[in-house]
């Protein structure tokens, strides 16, 4: 399932240069989640980073947006064509 953002975010940015895929931006209020791009992390590290980076623990697991290891993995693979999966 992808992470995404909780209004606890203060906007501090730390998470935003620990995504590889991209997946995370500066929103209007908050830093926010694509969730087509986020895979949690598989595919590049063991833990979603920026959950491990962020001071408050705003980015949590979206339930809206459930997929199995598998499907990150395939997701991970179309965003980084080429690339083997740590």
């Amino acid at each position: 399932m992808a992470y995404k953002i909780t209004d606890e975010c203060i906007s501090c940015g730390a998470c935003e240069s620990e995504c590889k895929n991209e997946a995370i931006s500066e929103g209007e209020d908050s830093y926010v989640i694509d969730a087509n791009k986020c895979t949690e992390c598989v595919g590049w590290f063991d833990t979603a980073q920026c959950a491990e980076v962020c001071p408050v623990d705003a980015p949590v697991s979206d339930p809206d947006h459930q997929e199995s290891r598998e499907q990150l993995l395939e997701k991970w693979g179309k965003l980084n064509p080429g690339k083997t999966p740590a």
